[in-house]
């Protein structure tokens, strides 16, 4: 049983637009802001864009040579070795629900501000149960779904922008003003986190009608982002005081309520529940068929790899993120560390699009073929500057990721061996029977 190829160009785009395109990603877009002395973050913010540009023509290479449900588990492994792809792989996909950890601490705040009747958590979980059983009934369900709302919640953000700029008559105060060089890097790395997982569309190359969609979606996603999020983040820069704006947990309820009144927090909450619901969704599409992939080849228990005979959908691996996701939400929700997840969903993001440029060099050399090595070079260079950058802007990174880093590689030496032990069928030997044992004497007989 394998799964269906029923996914198209638009959805591939809303799905790497939505997993980036988050409640949480307004905090950011706050924090690059806060970095610079003007009104310059749509300058950091879109040549973080281009700079992901080219982590996008790196993962569009690699998903063209091997489409595949595995994702960069299977591109690292090519190129360099299965133990470190699978566990630079399983720190990322952890990583990544910890994204969701943040939006769910962002979104909380909001709805709280606007329904304090209804505690948080029932929000989250709701949401949470929606998504799921859309994922759960077919990929193409919630697609659509994610079409539907993506492109909406673009529109939306680009018409706000718009009609906020137009309250100061598009006057800005210093749109070139950076405060220095390091000011700029620092901005420029943090912006990264903007674009958190436009390349986790990969793991639906199975899936879409052709595996060249996925490299498309990608880099329109990317360019598609740049726009929306430089447009929007110097809107609230311009109109709202940037203290009150860093102060806050949802910055983008201050500006709404700034630029629109009672009537733009309703705006704005609708809007957020729009953003944290495409997370949700392309989270839990991208994440659950990686996990699906890996325990198919036993990385992980192979009940990962379940599909419904109904609907030919991963539901175990799905229930599996569901679960998963909600643990997480519960920790935020409880430490109120939405900041740190952040940071190290930008470190991580930096590390593995540094590793996708060598990949791509590496892979090249395999097969010993040509091509221009500008766009690797410079990616792998670029990204693992940026990562160390964010891990000087927080402390807390590097710890984080070193413990993470370390309890994956004793999961994949200690544990993954055992798995393949004990699931992986054998292959049959293909020696010949040596003369004198039972079996040739049977064949002589």
């Amino acid at each position: 049983m394998a799964l269906k190829r029923v996914l198209t160009l638009r959805t591939v785009i809303a799905t790497s637009a939505g997993l980036t395109l988050a409640s949480s990603s307004f905090v950011a877009a706050v924090q690059v802001a806060s970095f610079l002395a003007g009104d310059a973050a749509w300058l950091a913010i879109l040549t973080a864009g281009f700079l992901c540009l080219g982590a996008a023509c790196c993962f569009s290479e690699l998903n063209a040579r091997l489409p595949s449900a595995a994702g960069i588990r299977l591109y690292f492994s090519r190129a360099f070795n299965d133990r470190l792809a699978l566990t630079i792989s399983l720190l990322y996909m952890t990583v990544v629900m910890g994204v969701v950890g943040a939006e769910s601490y962002v979104l909380a705040f909001v709805l709280n501000a606007a329904f304090p009747a209804v505690p948080p958590l029932a929000w989250i979980l709701v949401m949470f149960m929606v998504v799921t059983a859309m994922n759960i009934r077919g990929v193409k369900i919630a697609g659509t779904f994610q079409e539907l709302i993506t492109c909406g919640l673009m529109g939306s953000l680009l018409v706000l922008g718009f009609m906020a700029l137009s309250k100061v008559n598009f006057h800005l105060t210093g749109p070139f003003a950076t405060g220095g060089l390091p000011a700029f890097i620092s901005a420029v790395a943090v912006g990264v986190f903007l674009f958190v997982g436009f390349e986790w569309v990969t793991p639906l190359a199975e899936e879409v009608t052709h595996s060249r969609q996925v490299s498309r979606g990608m880099l329109l996603a990317v360019g598609l982002l740049s726009v929306v999020y430089a447009l929007f983040t110097v809107a609230m820069t311009a109109t709202t005081p940037r203290q009150a704006l860093v102060a806050s947990p949802a910055p983008q309820v201050v500006f709404a309520r700034n630029v629109l009144g009672p009537a733009g927090v309703i705006w704005m909450v609708i809007l957020s529940l729009a953003a944290s619901i495409t997370t949700f969704n392309a989270g839990l599409i991208s994440v659950s068929r990686f996990v699906y992939a890996s325990a198919r080849e036993y990385v992980l228990p192979p009940v990962f790899s379940r599909l419904s005979m109904r609907f030919f959908t991963p539901w175990v691996a799905i229930l599996t993120v569901f679960a998963t996701g909600v643990i997480i939400s519960l920790v935020v929700l409880v430490t109120h560390r939405y900041l740190v997840l952040v940071n190290l969903a930008a470190a991580i993001e930096a590390i593995v699009y540094a590793l996708a440029g060598l990949a791509v060099i590496r892979l090249r050399q395999k097969d010993r073929r040509t091509g221009g090595i500008f766009v690797p070079v410079i990616t792998a260079l670029v990204f693992a500057g940026l990562a160390v950058a964010v891990m000087l802007t927080d402390l807390y990174v590097l710890p984080c990721l070193v413990a993470g880093f370390a309890i994956m590689w004793w999961y994949v030496y200690r544990v993954v061996p055992v798995l393949k032990s004990r699931y992986q069928p054998r292959r049959p030997s293909r020696r010949r029977p040596v003369a004198g044992t039972a079996e040739a004497g049977c064949e002589k007989s």
